[in-house]
């Protein structure tokens, strides 16, 4: 914490955009504590909330988009040979195929909670070849859900975000569901006579 304060301090709104954009592209970069910790940055007024978001929700997407280019172009033979160069273990391609082959293109969107497979989606996806456009819904609506509520988290919480961040931390992907159920559940209750036509 206290290199990611000096680095904060050093370089500001560069620190997220490029620290998300190489973790996605397999650097060891801690993420959603980063997020965590600038959005009490911003609680504590020395940076502002809507430019973290901008500044996140694209070092996230820019990363990803690479990641899913080079999947494309090198295909699964590569990544299996040479992944371990970029901190892709045959345990993490293997964990994101099966991921993929159980849960298909929602993986995208829900697999930026679940640490060890969100650095591979996109590049898995590249190598199935999946229709960009399919790709992008699913991977910049999940970039911006994903750096909404770790960045909220630290924001809201304040002082208390260590603590509560190590919660949502160990339950992320749970805490991701449920948001998404409510948001689901808060849509359909409001849109009901519209939909249902009652």
């Amino acid at each position: 914490m206290h290199q990611i304060e000096q680095l904060f301090h050093e370089y500001g709104y560069f620190v997220l955009f490029f620290g998300l954009l190489l973790e996605f592209i397999a650097l060891p970069f801690p993420g959603e504590t980063t997020m965590a910790f600038a959005g009490y940055l911003s609680y504590m007024g020395k940076l502002n909330w809507m430019i973290l978001i901008i500044v996140a929700f694209f070092g996230t997407t820019i990363g990803m988009t690479i990641t899913y280019f080079i999947g494309h172009a090198v295909g699964m033979p590569f990544i299996r040979k040479y992944g371990k160069w970029f901190f892709l273990s045959t345990g993490k391609v293997e964990k994101t195929e099966k991921w993929f082959g159980k849960y298909g293109n929602g993986l995208i969107f829900i697999g930026y909670f679940i640490p060890g497979v969100r650095h591979f989606t996109g590049y898995f996806a590249g190598i199935i070849r999946l229709p960009f456009r399919k790709f992008a819904i699913y991977a910049y609506t999940g970039a911006l859900f994903w750096v909404i509520v770790f960045i909220w988290l630290g924001k809201f919480f304040g002082p208390q975000w260590n603590r509560i961040f190590k919660l949502v931390e160990h339950n992320a992907l749970y805490v991701a569901i449920g948001v998404i159920v409510i948001l689901v559940a808060v849509v359909l209750i409001k849109y009901r006579k519209r939909l249902f036509g009652k």
